[in-house]
């Protein structure tokens, strides 16, 4: 049975990920989209950093385990 690892994520993003409502979180995690599948999907092993004052997010698809990445806007 393989456990999947936590995310890795930079001080910055982690406190912008944490002050996003855990719904919204997930609602965000399932609505990234995949250009190898081109459809939306989930983003798993994730990491995060603040780019810009955007979060980015960079994982795999669950699909088909390419690269996919979802931007958070900085408010």
């Amino acid at each position: 049975m393989a456990i999947e690892s936590l995310p890795t994520f930079t001080k910055p993003a982690r406190q912008r990920w944490e002050s996003i409502p855990a719904d919204i979180r997930q609602r965000l995690l399932s609505n990234v989209w995949c250009g190898h599948c081109r459809h939306e999907t989930t983003i798993t092993h994730f990491s995060a950093t603040i780019k810009g004052g955007d979060l980015l997010l960079v994982g795999q698809c669950a699909e088909c385990r390419s690269d996919v990445a979802r931007v958070i806007k900085g408010s």
